[in-house]
This record gives C-alpha cells, structure tokens and sequence, in this order.
C-alpha cells in the first residue's frame, strides 16, 4: 500500500503509546521502474538498480510517534541514514548501517498526485533523489519533488483483512466451464492461459467468451495475452492483492501491426510489473473499442498500440500507472478518474476527466489535442467481484461519488461502498431460460451473467431498486423472436454491467431500454448506473433493430458503451443489418463518460432531454450509404452524426470526434453535430476527419467549422460553440 503524509502522521498518533510499528515494503523508483536495494550486507549506499525485488530490496517502514518514518533494511536490520557528515560526493547520501533512530535516521512521506510518494529528510527538508545521472543511487538533496524524486511504495506484508491467497476448498460457486479460477500454484497456469488466448486471438465473430480469475497472490514470470471475448479479473478487495510479474499484452489482430479490430477483451482490478513486456518494463495493450481497462496498477508502463501500427479508442477508469502512458497512434481515448507518471501522445481527441496530472496543452494544439475536465461530476464505479476476508466470494458495489478526481483505491483503501454476499446472487448459465432469469428477479435477486451466449424468448424484466445485473465475460443476451432484450422500470439504484447485447434476425424495435416511455421519476439520490455495455448489429450474423439503446430514465449515468452497426463480418449491408439509431435519450439529466457509436443509419444519437452532459464522443457515420439521394434527411445532405432536438434547453459535451468513411463516391453529411442555436447548449472540442478518398463532412456543427479534406489532408476543429 502507499501512505500520504497525514495517514502516517494519524497512525503513528494512534500507535505512538505502544512504541514504534512497522509495516514490509519495497521501494521502486519512478526514474527506471527499478526497485531499491540495500546490496548483501545491507551496508552499503542504497540504489535503484534492481529490476525485480528479493531480499535485498525488503524494507521495514518504521512509523515513529513524530509523524515520521524510519525505514530498517531486513537483510542486515540497519536502520537507514541520510548522512550528512559524509565528505562529498557522498553527502546526504542513504545508507543502511546504523542501530538507531536518531535525527538523520527520519524522513516524512509525501504523496504525489499520481499515487506515489516523495521521501523526505526529516533534518534538512531536502527530498531523496535516485537520479540515473549518479547511478541510481539514493541521495537526499532536491528542493522540489520531479520524476527522480518519486518513488513507488508497496506493502508486503499481509494484514489480517486480507483475503487468503488459496481460499478455503468448497467456496468457489458454480461459475460454470467457462470462467477460469486461477492461483499462484495452479498446475500449468502458462499453459492454460496459452490455450484460451489461442482459442480467442482469432475468435473475432464466435460463439466462445471467458472469463479468467485470478485469486490473490503474485504471480510470477506469467504472461497473459488476451484475445476477443476474454476478460481477466483479480478477485482482490484491492487491485494490489492480485500481482502479476510477467507481463498482460494485447496483440495487434490485423496485419501490419493493426489494431483498429482489437474489440471486446478487458482487464479490471490487479497489478501488473511488466517485467517480461516489450521492454523498459513496459506492457502493450493494442485496442480499439470495447475494452474496459478498469481499476488497475500498472506497476511501470504502458503502450496503447503495436510498434507503429494503428489503433483507434480506448477506456482508462479508476486506473494507476506508475510510469509513462504511450498513446502513441491512438486516434481518440477517454481516461476518468486515472493517474500516471506521464503521458506521451495525441492524435484527434484524447479526453481526461477527473485525471490530476493531466497532460499539458490543449485542443486543438495538434499534438497536444486534450479536453480536460478537472473533475468527475457524478459516478458509481463498477462493481467488481472478489474474495472477502473470511475466504467468500462477494460483489463489492461502491458508493454514489460527486466531484471526485484521481483512483477511488488510493493509500491502499478499499473503493467506499457496500459488499454483496454472492448467496444475494442467482449466477446465470446460457442454459437458463429467459423465464427463470425473469423469475429470479422477481424474486430479488441479483444477477451474475457467466459467460457465454444467452437466447432469450422474452424480455428481462428489471423492476426492483438497487438490483445489480453484472456480466463476467462478455456475457452475450440475443434475441431472434423480435423481443427486446432487456427493459427496466421507472427506479432508483439501478446498476447494469458488463454485458454484450446482440441483435437478432427479428426486429425488435429496441435492444434495451432504460425506464418506459413517458418515465418521469428523479433519481438525483440513487442514480441509475450501466457500466461497459456493448451493442452489435449484424457482424456474426444478420440482425437487425430500430433503435440499440434507449434511455428514459431521469439520472442515467452510462459509464462506457459501444453501441455499433457492424461494418464488416457477415451478415453486413445496408439491407443486411439495417438500423436507425444508436441511442436515444429522453430522460433529463442523462451524463454519459465514453460514449462510442458507429455506422447506423440515420442520427447515431439522438438527444431530447433536458441537463445531458457527454464527456468524450467517437462516432464513424455509416460507410455504406447506397447514394446521396438514398441518404438524406429532412435537414440537408445525409444524417448528422449527434443530434440534439430543437427543444432541449439545457445540454454540455466535451471531446467529439466525427469520422466519415464513405465506400461509395460522390456522398457527403453537411453537418457532423445538429444542436438549437440557444445559450445552454454548450459543446467544446470537436473535430471532423475525412478517411478515404470519397465524400465528406462539410460542416462540424450547424453551419460552422469547415469542410473536411479527404485521406484525413484537412481536419477542421471547433473549440466552442455556440
């Protein structure tokens, strides 16, 4: 765990009666994401030299009654010094050879906006450096705090809240063939994972899904791939109980180092060193859309794409990375409530929220595209599943947070919300029909959808408040008779996750709906949350719909979507997967963080309520447009991409980006974005690109912005309007 200056100073005023307590830990340096060691016999000056940590590198952190800490190398139990009676160079420099803690034995901790700590002499008030330029070695005499001055603390020891690494035989439930428990000494782990990522890696239009659990513990020299359909989860209260040394990677699936296919995989809720990544203690996660990346520690670096290949959208949320995030060639992002080292890149439109150490510079300064909201105005995080302190497994569901920045597991502490008992759960299997899920609840139960895919005859009815429906997997609900797949009432606390929602080859007319028509409730107290919902149509085979998502609920947060008419697989034409409209929305106060859709027919959103915010928007237009003529609506040339309708009053977005990439030649969209021209309609940053050689967008709002330039030659930006 990490601890800020005020937590060290209340534990140590708790325990200060008692004598000194200390806590194991490593030290790991920000600089070059190597550990501090103390060498063999623990008496020599301390440096940052050793990429992994073994004994050398173990720590006692001694909090003393002063609000202090003192920091005891095990290998030798010498306390460390920051000396300043050496002889130059060696001045102030840290090294672990004294019996006591007196003045020079001190230092404070303080915690950076990142999640890491700067350590600081408690005699000179100089901080502790490993600047590379002396070796990496440890010395206490920097006035201000940069990257060689920050260091990651990690706890080692276990504390008996803790779950058991090896939870006791019998409590796992009956998850089904296709979620994968895994520990640190599960036979042919390697190998197992090898077999799933093999299955996965080409599985772009199949019937498989898993769903890999990991129980706490490290997990050393493991390398996990992840292909389609394949979700990796710790089952850790924290994301640091679950540590994987080795190295998680997504693989670029097209050729030439494409990534712009890499769909639905995910990782949430563990700790990655990758020491065994691409290098530089860096890990590569080449994605595109769909590819929840929550609650994680990436305990060095990370890439967002492969070598020089292209990707296209991705999802940072409630995520820590210790070093430097490469968003290299990614054409858009969206991060909420994340911290880095630093982040490197831009393409189009990179969008922060809640993010405290956000990149400098602004949109639309090109390579310094960035939209910045300080802070995060309303969120539920998504619930997670883990095993509890009795060796349980339960579903954490955090708590409603407001004006909220930076990861929600800081120093350590347990995301604020309540547990779920798993026995509160019915666990779903593809077998159960749609009338045992809808009995189930009825009943008051929640549901946990394992993976695989579910053929539904009727409805899901979602009718109680406070129900919890949280998908492991990519959990796929379809419907082929023409019923909906899934309609809630009109009620506080909802909480949908984690489910992909695949349309049939029967019409009907909405794939899920959020509250009925005419829904008039507030829910300002309990908002309803949907967290990474995925929507197909057509693709793995003809399907078809009017409308994918439709929000009449008041209080709707959606954290997270992909709502896509397909534009390649089978079953792929304008005749063959036809489709109006992604998203409606007529509830009020709507807030949506990642809303990406593509490729329908006409309007890909269209917005009626009143006090809707949007925080980052990714929308291709169709490709597929027979003609111009065959592709008009009642407001000129083709159908703009984010309609808002004349009689909303009141409605902000941040970070849009409107791409055409039109098959047929001779078509162009007048308007990427039609909003009424009125004070409280309020967009920032939006841009429009051109890809291909045909057609274009010629305006990017109402009438303002310029036209587009084919092959991406011109890329028109607006930064305000009105």
């Amino acid at each position: 765990m990490q601890w800020s200056t005020r937590q060290v100073v209340a534990m140590a005023a708790m325990l200060g009666a008692f004598g000194a307590t200390a806590d194991a830990a490593t030290l790991r340096a920000v600089a070059n994401n190597n550990f501090v060691s103390a060498t063999a016999t623990g008496t020599s000056f301390l440096n940052a030299t050793a990429p992994v940590a073994s004994t050398w590198e173990d720590f006692d952190v001694i909090r003393n009654g002063n609000g202090t800490v003192s920091f005891r190398a095990t290998i030798s139990g010498n306390i460390v010094s920051a000396d300043m009676g050496l002889g130059a160079p060696n001045t102030n420099r840290l090294i672990s050879n004294r019996g006591a803690i007196n003045a020079w034995e001190q230092f404070t901790l303080e915690a950076q906006a990142n999640g890491t700590v700067a350590i600081r002499s408690a005699t000179t008030g100089l901080y502790v450096s490993a600047d590379l330029n002396r070796g990496g070695f440890l010395v206490a005499d920097r006035p201000t705090v940069q990257a060689w001055e920050q260091f990651v603390l990690s706890d080692t020891s276990t504390p008996p809240t803790n779950p058991p690494t090896n939870p006791p035989t019998g409590t796992t439930p009956d998850f089904g063939p296709n979620v994968h428990v895994f520990n640190p000494s599960t036979p042919n782990l390697q190998g197992q994972i090898n077999d799933i990522y093999n299955a996965q890696q080409p599985n772009h239009f199949g019937p498989r899904r898993d769903a890999i659990l990991l129980t706490p513990g490290t997990y050393n020299n493991l390398r996990i791939p992840v292909g389609f359909y394949t979700q990796v989860l710790g089952l850790g209260s924290h994301p640091d109980q679950v540590h994987v040394n080795g190295d998680l990677r997504s693989n670029a699936f097209l050729d030439g180092d494409n990534a712009t296919q890499n769909f639905w995989r995910g990782a949430e809720n563990f700790s990655v060193t990758p020491s065994q990544g691409i290098g530089n203690n860096t890990m590569q996660w080449a994605v595109s859309q769909a590819i929840p990346f929550r609650r994680m520690h990436v305990r060095g670096n990370i890439k967002l794409n492969q070598n020089n290949g292209w990707s296209s959208g991705g999802w940072f949320s409630d995520v820590l990375v210790d070093g430097n995030v490469n968003s290299a060639s990614q054409q858009q992002w969206i991060s909420r409530n994340s911290q880095w080292g630093s982040w490197s890149g831009s393409n189009w439109n990179m969008v922060f929220v809640g993010v405290p150490n956000a990149p400098a510079g602004n949109f639309p300064t090109q390579g310094q595209r960035y939209t910045k909201i300080a802070q995060t105005p309303v969120i539920r995080e998504k619930p997670y599943l883990f095993i509890d302190a009795n060796g349980s497994y339960a579903v954490r569901l955090p708590a409603l947070s407001t004006n909220s920045a930076g990861i929600s597991w800081s120093n350590g502490a347990t995301t604020p919300g309540t547990t779920l008992p798993i026995s509160s759960f019915f666990i779903a299997k593809p077998s159960d029909s749609a009338a045992t899920l809808n009995a189930q609840l009825a009943a008051g139960k929640h549901i946990l959808f394992t993976p695989g895919t579910y053929v539904l005859t009727q409805t899901l009815q979602v009718n109680n408040p406070n129900t919890v429906i949280l998908g492991l997997g990519f959990a796929t609900l379809r419907s082929d008779n023409g019923q909906p797949l899934i309609k809630t009432a009109d009620v506080d606390g909802l909480t949908i996750s984690g489910l992909f929602l695949d349309a049939g080859r029967a019409e009907s007319g909405v794939l899920m709906e959020v509250g009925p028509n005419g829904a008039s409730a507030s829910h300002a107290a309990n908002p309803i949350a949907l967290h990474d919902l995925f929507f197909r149509i057509g693709g793995a085979a003809a399907g078809r719909v009017g409308i994918a998502l439709s929000i009449n609920a008041s209080n709707t947060i959606v954290d997270h979507t992909w709502l896509w008419r397909a534009d390649h697989g089978d079953g792929v034409s304008w005749t063959d997967n036809p489709s109006a409209n992604g998203l409606w929305v007529n509830g009020n106060d709507v807030t949506i963080y990642g809303l990406f859709v593509e490729h329908f027919q006409q309007h890909q959103v269209v917005w009626n309520g009143n006090g809707g915010r949007v925080y980052f928007y990714q929308s291709e237009i169709p490709y597929d447009p027979p003609s111009q003529s065959a592709w008009n609506s009642t407001t000129g040339r083709g159908w703009a991409s984010y309609k808002v309708s004349n009689n909303v009053t009141s409605h902000e977005a941040w970070g849009l980006g409107i791409y055409s990439v039109f098959t047929n030649g001779g078509i162009l969209l007048d308007r990427a974005i039609e909003v009424p021209t009125t004070s409280g309609v309020r967009f920032h940053d939006m841009i429009s690109v051109c890809l291909g050689g045909n057609g274009g967008i010629v305006h990017v709002i109402n009438n303002t912005g310029s036209q587009t330039g084919c092959n991406a030659s011109f890329t028109p930006t607006v930064t305000t309007f009105p």
